[in-house]
């Protein structure tokens, strides 16, 4: 059993960004789809801009989003500074805020979780 947390940090501008979000996706994907695997999925800094787009069933990566949410969730403090808060409300995405309103990276390493940044 392996347990990861792969976390999206990369913002929606430019297409090296869009690389990364599909890896990181795909990442979360083959661990949701591994028997016995747990994986976390968080949108953290920059990287919850891209939730309002994987929401739009117009995206490219609305399917890929999909078999992943839920399993996702986005950093509290970063939704709102960076103008998305009500889009992940309206998404049903669960905020962290353990650490100083941001999610604790310490406890899910205390709980054993590999962490992916992308």
């Amino acid at each position: 059993m392996t347990k990861a947390a792969v976390v999206i940090l990369a913002g929606t501008e430019g297409h090296a960004n869009l690389g990364r979000l599909v890896n990181g996706l795909e990442a979360a994907k083959e661990f949701a789809d591994t028997e016995g695997d747990e994986v976390e999925l968080i949108f953290d800094g920059a990287g919850t801009q891209w939730i309002p787009e994987l929401e739009d069933e117009d995206s490219d990566y609305h399917e890929l989003y999909q078999a992943v949410c839920d399993d996702a969730s986005a950093c509290d403090y970063c939704s709102g500074a960076f103008g998305v808060e009500e889009a992940v409300d309206d998404a049903g995405i669960v905020t962290l805020d353990d650490h100083d309103g941001h999610p604790s990276i310490r406890s899910l390493v205390d709980d054993d979780y590999e962490i992916i940044t992308f």
